[in-house]
């Protein structure tokens, strides 16, 4: 049974292989306990392998057991990284940087970790002896799960980490409140599929130092800027001399990516000028909510009628939540 899994790739005939089986316990309890043999995995085959399984697992329902889903992202190095996340967002098991060689992929066991699923006890901290800090090369490409378990869509995401200091308190409100409640408070089962991630990246005006700065300068709308130009049009506002001394960049307050139906993934930038985080902390706070409401409904006017998913019905659960943290007192 596991061997014939891993030789069906198409998405559409693992769905109809698995539908074959009669007994759908038995096929569950088998593909679990073959699961939980690869969340210490130790090389890109067994990793790919921990991802057609979590496929089967979200074809067939995971019964009991909580659903995890296996990723394929990219740490700030620009190195691979795979771990896997429950609908909340918490890492589960093994989540490991890989280290790209001539040869192929190794994982960086000095940047992997283990953690602990409560469901299960018995599973604990790793341990997995290793030769090395860098693991088994392999010269395969790294899988990433294509049928994605149901989770909260919004995410909201930073470029990098930087910002002015009166800022602070509310990006801090927003990672550790704001997140929180949106990853346990969304209803993705009744937005439907379609979507997984709705990515919200945010940029923040910043000064660290002469040579760390970055203060954007917000496009007229009604102009249409592109990438190409931004810099001759901020030449028609500052000089060479104004735009290095304190790092102005011209950008539009909004930006939008494609959607991607494999991935289910569309992006979204917002840009936030130096002027923002002058603000008290509370219109920060509103201004926020704000954007993203607007970011969310222009997503829905592009995707409404050509993506089967309730945008309308998410937008609403989107603002309740988005309401009750802008209330909130920093």
């Amino acid at each position: 049974m596991i061997r014939q899994i891993h030789e069906i790739d198409d998405l559409q005939q693992l769905r109809e292989h698995l539908s074959e089986w009669p007994d759908v316990e038995k096929l569950r309890t088998g593909l679990f306990t073959e699961f939980l043999r690869h969340t210490r995995y130790k090389n890109a085959a067994e990793w790919n392998a921990a991802v057609r399984l979590c496929e089967c697992l979200a074809i067939i329902g995971w019964g009991t057991h909580e659903p995890v889903e296996a990723i394929r992202g990219t740490y700030f190095n620009g190195n691979p990284e795979t771990f896997f996340i429950n609908r909340y967002g918490e890492l589960r098991f093994r989540d490991a940087v890989w280290s790209k060689r001539k040869e192929g992929v190794a994982i960086d066991f000095e940047r992997s970790f283990f953690h602990e699923s409560p469901g299960l006890p018995a599973i604990r901290t790793d341990n997995v002896l290793t030769d090395g800090p860098i693991g088994e090369i392999q010269d395969r490409r790294l899988c990433s799960q294509r049928n994605w378990i149901p989770k909260n869509p919004i995410c909201l995401t930073r470029g990098i980490s930087n910002c002015y200091e009166n800022s602070k308190p509310v990006i801090e409100s927003l990672e550790k409140e704001l997140k929180p409640e949106l990853n346990h408070r969304m209803r993705p089962e009744l937005y439907g599929d379609a979507v997984n991630e709705i990515i919200l990246n945010c940029s923040f005006s910043f000064y660290d130092h002469y040579h760390c700065k970055t203060n954007y300068i917000i496009a007229d709308e009604s102009l249409k800027l592109k990438q190409k130009d931004f810099y001759p049009a901020l030449l028609n506002m500052f000089t060479e001399k104004e735009i290095e001394d304190n790092g102005y960049y011209l950008r539009n307050r909004f930006s939008y990516g494609p959607f991607k139906p494999g991935t289910g993934r569309i992006r979204a930038g917002i840009v936030f000028e130096k002027a923002f985080s002058e603000l008290p902390r509370q219109k920060q706070k509103q201004l926020l909510c704000t954007y993203f409401i607007h970011a969310v409904q222009q997503i829905t006017s592009r995707l409404g009628k050509k993506v089967n998913y309730n945008f309308s019905l998410m937008t609403d659960d989107f603002k309740s939540i988005l309401e009750e943290w802008c209330k909130k007192q920093i």
